[in-house]
């Protein structure tokens, strides 16, 4: 009788599921959603380079860790 080994895939603890919302990287979308800003704000404060954050391609993508330290740079400003 032959031997039949089953493989389990165990899902890894740091890969982020759909849905996910604390995701080390954001989108576009996440990020709005995160700072409730519309699009077109966080866009433009990109490109202007007055945000952390970079493009991948065509695509802009944000660290939540700078955005965070970022925020915090803003309010001790805006004191």
């Amino acid at each position: 009788m032959p031997i039949v080994e089953a493989a389990i895939a165990l899902p890894h603890a740091k890969e982020p599921h759909m849905g996910d919302t604390s995701h080390d990287v954001m989108t576009v979308d996440e990020l709005a959603s995160y700072l409730r800003i519309p699009k077109s704000t966080l866009y433009k404060l990109a490109q202007e380079g007055k945000l952390p954050g970079q493009k991948v391609g065509r695509c802009w993508r944000f660290r939540k860790e700078s955005i965070d330290r970022w925020l915090g740079q803003q309010s001790q400003r805006d004191r």
